[in-house]
């Protein structure tokens, strides 16, 4: 009885999120019948996306904050400089309770064990949805793995509220990332030969989002888990196979943000906002008007009619500013609005300038404005296919081969008519230099998307210290997050992650 309480209750705030998701709403629903009913297992589907959406702020934090992109100057108090800095302990470790990622993986659990049992009038969506699933597990034990290593592994949905059965200890990486790749694998046997988008919308789970996912996967595991070239090889077939089902890279990066775009063939999977019903976390990383109308833009134009009601507690690194300081590169423009303090004369700014740089506001998100109020409702792309292109880029440096024409592709696009082979074009070099040329692209072309802390720690711990000023030779162990005293306090059986003690 407490199990169908509790899923009438999930049931109805899958209901609330139902209209972004565009699917029809579902005829009335009882407890009894719940996993009973095609409709009941399409309600809860359409719920497991609301789930993930609801872990988007502390994703973005996961994959991202602890990198060298963020740490410059804001003009309102900074947010999660512990995280930036890496200057937590024990005893302030973030994220307690997992980041929550478990709740997902229990609503995912019962949702795997109940939906294959339920008729469906054609059989084929039911496979797709359990495809869905599947990749959204494998999804969550991955950021899991790389975000504390061992873990434990759960995959019972929750029957009991007695604490002494909720205790698990921590599996190891291997036996994790065991259990990654054959929910990758049930994810793509689900999914067969169906190629589709669900409901031709890719704010769904899709065959090629786990095909993106089990080339990153792979990638991890074969150089941080020591699979080696035959997970490299596994990296670069399922990356291969994308291309081919409907996704490709936009033709400029005009046509790639904004919300009149976010339907576009490049997206992956992204994750949805809409208007009065859920905002995406960007308008953290712009300001308020009064501190933005007094300033001036890099072309010299007055901010003062900019429409705007956000904060500013990300600030872009002067290492961020001078990598993107490039007007020939479109992704200069398309990623940040610098702000100055004078126009310069009229002249403005081509070139970042001290001391009369302000702060900026991030581009990528903005929004839309509806009269004198601005909406922050772009879709969020998790995977996109210039993600798919540089990771490819990867297993294909880490196999020995030339990565070169994947680089290309996205230099192309970000230089468009200013692309010169000469100037812009790169050529293979040695493993390493071919590594620092992928991380670099890769920074440039997904700042502020969650990537590059993750894109660091794939290519290995010396990239990290490399690129990381806050971290040092020695503190290899900071890696992998401490899990807090109340965790282990609530789980006898968890031990603290090795270095943390």
């Amino acid at each position: 009885m407490k199990k169908y309480i509790y899923l009438i209750i999930i049931a109805v705030s899958f209901m609330a999120c139902e209209k972004e998701l565009e699917l029809d709403a579902p005829s009335e629903l009882t407890t009894a019948g719940f996993w009973e009913s095609e409709e009941g297992v399409r309600t809860a589907h359409t719920g497991l996306f609301a789930d993930f959406r609801g872990e988007a702020a502390d994703l973005w934090l996961l994959g991202e904050i602890r990198s060298d992109v963020w740490g410059g100057r804001t003009y309102e108090t900074p947010s999660n400089i512990d995280l930036i800095e890496s200057s937590f302990t024990v005893s302030t470790a973030p994220f307690g309770g997992w980041a929550g990622l478990y709740t997902n993986i229990h609503r995912v659990n019962d949702f795997l064990l109940n939906a294959p049992g339920v008729e469906f009038v054609n059989e084929s969506d039911k496979s797709h949805l359990i495809g869905q699933a599947y990749g959204l597990r494998a999804f969550y034990y991955y950021t899991l793995l790389k975000t504390w290593g061992a873990v434990p592994i759960i995959l019972e949905p929750l029957s009991t509220v007695n604490p002494a059965g909720l205790s698990k200890e921590r599996s190891s990486q291997s036996e994790v990332m065991e259990l990654i790749k054959s929910d990758l694998e049930a994810s793509l046997s689900a999914f067969g030969s169906d190629n589709s988008f669900w409901q031709e919308n890719r704010n769904f789970w899709s065959k090629a989002a786990t095909l993106a996912l089990k080339g990153d996967v792979y990638i991890w595991s074969g150089n941080l888990l020591d699979g080696g070239a035959a997970d490299f090889n596994d990296a670069k077939s399922a990356l291969e196979q994308i291309e081919g089902l409907g996704v490709s890279l936009v033709p400029d990066i005009e046509s790639l943000w904004g919300v009149s775009n976010e339907g576009n063939n490049e997206f992956v999977f992204a994750l949805q906002y809409q208007r009065d019903e859920a905002s995406n976390i960007y308008n953290s990383f712009t300001g308020r008007s009064t501190e933005i109308n007094p300033q001036f833009n890099a072309d010299g134009e007055s901010m003062i009619d900019f429409i705007i009601a956000g904060a500013n507690r990300y600030g872009q690194s002067e290492k961020t500013i001078v990598l993107l300081d490039d007007n020939d590169d479109a992704r200069k423009d398309a990623t940040f609005i610098r702000l100055y303090t004078d126009d310069n004369g009229g002249s403005g700014y081509p070139m970042y300038s001290e001391p009369t740089y302000f702060g900026s506001i991030f581009k990528k998100f903005l929004g839309q404005v509806d009269g004198s109020e601005r909406i922050f409702e772009n879709d969020v792309p998790l995977y996109r296919y210039a993600d798919v292109l540089l990771l490819l880029a990867e297993a294909k440096n880490l196999l020995g081969e030339d990565p070169s024409g994947e680089i290309n592709q996205i230099r192309k696009r970000a230089y468009g008519e200013n692309y010169s082979p000469v100037l812009h074009g790169y050529a293979s070099r040695s493993q390493v230099e071919n590594t620092n040329a992928i991380l670099n692209e890769r920074y440039k072309e997904f700042i502020g998307e969650g990537k590059r802390w993750w894109d660091l720690r794939r290519a290995g711990d010396s990239f990290v210290l490399d690129n990381v000023t806050f971290l040092e030779s020695g503190e290899e162990y900071k890696l992998l997050l401490p899990i807090s005293d109340d965790m282990i306090g609530r789980n006898p059986l968890l031990n603290q992650t090795p270095g943390w003690q």
